[in-house]
């Protein structure tokens, strides 16, 4: 999609198929919306009076106002002025960005980053608008056998602003776009069934986004070669599957970067979990809405979705994804609880529980990570349902043995509205995980479920700051509504640009 700023100041004349105007509950008019009810003669303070409440997620279409070149003017509903918050911009931008993709609209311009938010930059406001139009046209249409509604038309967007504005604008609509398209490719990758996306299937999309962008490089490595990492917690999930295991390094090193550049700024590195199917293993799960467990790769779809943003930006910070993939089944290969499984750190687990195997497979993922000697390891998992009871579908799980790692991070998520929220890490969670039989169990009972998760991954982290998003509330959206959201990508596409 194409973004760009549109700075004349007589709005009532821009020709485009659809204006997005704000208007408040209160009756007050952005001022956008004033210019456009005083071109109109009032047409817009008289429908407010009768019919639109303004109400937040709302919107009504005007057509051919007399005195105003646009063909719709869609009055966008704000809420009340005093409530009004980043959350409910973006809203408002997806609002109207999905009228006219619903309505086969080709463009449209929209004038609502311009309305003064608390807590908001224009920059910011922009490159909200940006990626919640992308959201807007995200369709799912991979697998079915007969055409579906036509694809959304929509191919521009336009942000009114002042001219003074412009260059703040455009900077915000190129990260809004990035992003966008980064969350694009975590929906669609989660979205596939899991016949489709196996771990060979994630690791050849690594493969196409590194013949895509000039700055990444992907590697991926078989069972033997992960064999010889000796990675034996990891494996020892894969067990149960036919489906073969991957180990995908995927490397985003800025153009024109040398070797003391790089070894003079320690890169980040991303860590994603890449469950593409996840039964339980012998623990199996409950059948009802098991087809979900095609979600518990999403934070490798995370991974590879932050990677082709940031490869898109240019950004200017060496940073690595790494991805442990494999399926979790009940076979008669597959891990007993009761197993004892050595990994690629020389600790032994106990495995009490097949179906908390995503630490399992994160942990040597964590191992892997202390050979760049990286400034930063961010993992990022569908770990635990525990963090759902905990925040629910608002808030990801943010454990973190760094506060300034973690202050950035929540930061981050704040800017993007994509939110974090962080859960305690004392080590006296730890004597929850203690084995009478190995180094560490990989479970530590039902209380604190998800903080002893990341307690687990905690002591694969002692050589450099760490961080752990458990994204299990907020990766998809469960029953009629069922899709990837593509989140935390908003999140570490902002943090890693702040550290560019």
């Amino acid at each position: 999609m194409e973004f760009s700023t549109q700075t004349t100041a007589s709005l009532h004349q821009i020709k485009t198929a659809a204006l997005a105007v704000g208007v408040f509950a209160d009756g007050e008019l952005s001022a956008a919306a004033d210019i456009i009810d005083r071109a109109a003669g009032g047409a817009l303070r008289a429908v407010l009076k009768t019919e639109f409440k303004a109400k937040p997620d709302t919107h009504l279409v005007l057509r051919n106002l007399e005195g105003v070149m646009a063909v719709r003017v869609i009055l966008i509903g704000l809420g009340k002025k005093n409530a009004y918050k980043p959350a409910a911009h973006v809203n408002a931008e997806f609002a109207f960005a999905r009228y006219c993709a619903d309505a086969s609209l080709a463009e449209g311009v929209t004038t609502l980053a311009s309305i003064e938010c608390p807590g908001s930059s224009l920059h910011e406001r922009a490159r909200a608008a940006a990626s919640a139009a992308l959201s807007a046209v995200y369709r799912y249409t991979e697998t079915f056998g007969k055409p579906q509604d036509p694809a959304p038309k929509l191919k521009k967007i336009a942000l009114a602003v002042a001219r003074a504005d412009a260059a703040e604008a455009q900077k915000g609509l190129r990260e809004g776009r990035a992003i966008g398209n980064g969350m694009s490719l975590t929906r669609l990758l989660g979205d596939l069934p899991p016949n489709v996306c196996t771990p060979t299937y994630l690791g050849n999309t690594a493969k196409k986004l590194a013949r895509e962008f000039k700055t990444l490089k992907a590697e991926v490595l078989d069972q033997k070669r992960i064999e010889a990492l000796k990675m034996g917690s990891f494996l020892s999930v894969a067990r149960g599957s036919y489906e073969p295991p991957a180990f995908i390094v995927l490397t985003h090193t800025p153009a024109g970067m040398t070797a003391a550049q790089r070894k003079d700024k320690a890169p980040i590195v991303l860590v994603g979990k890449g469950i593409t199917f996840d039964a339980g293993g012998i623990s199996i799960k409950p059948a009802a809405a098991m087809d979900e467990m095609k979600y518990d790769m999403c934070g490798a779809a995370s991974v590879l979705g932050t990677m082709r943003a940031i490869a898109e930006l240019e950004l200017g910070r060496e940073v690595i994804g790494l991805i442990a993939a494999c399926e979790n089944l009940p076979s008669g290969r597959a891990n007993k609880p009761g197993d004892i499984v050595t990994s690629m750190s020389g600790q032994t687990i106990e495995i009490l529980n097949t179906d908390a195997e995503g630490r399992l497979v994160l942990c040597d993922a964590l191992t892997y990570a202390e050979r760049f000697k990286p400034a930063a390891v961010i993992d990022m998992a569908t770990l635990t349902g525990a963090c759902v009871i905990a925040l629910g579908h608002v808030n990801t799980g943010l454990f973190s043995t760094d506060d300034a790692l973690a202050q950035s991070l929540l930061q981050a998520g704040r800017e993007t509205n994509d939110p974090a929220w962080r859960m305690p890490l004392e080590d006296a969670y730890q004597k929850q995980l203690q084995s009478n039989f190995a180094d560490i169990a990989n479970i530590g009972g039902r209380d604190a479920g998800a903080v002893t998760a990341a307690c687990f991954l905690s002591r694969f982290t002692q050589n450099y700051a760490w961080a752990h998003l458990d994204i299990a509330g907020t990766a998809w959206n469960s029953g009629k509504q069922k899709g990837a959201t593509g989140r935390p990508v908003p999140l570490l596409v902002n943090y890693l640009i702040a550290q560019a």
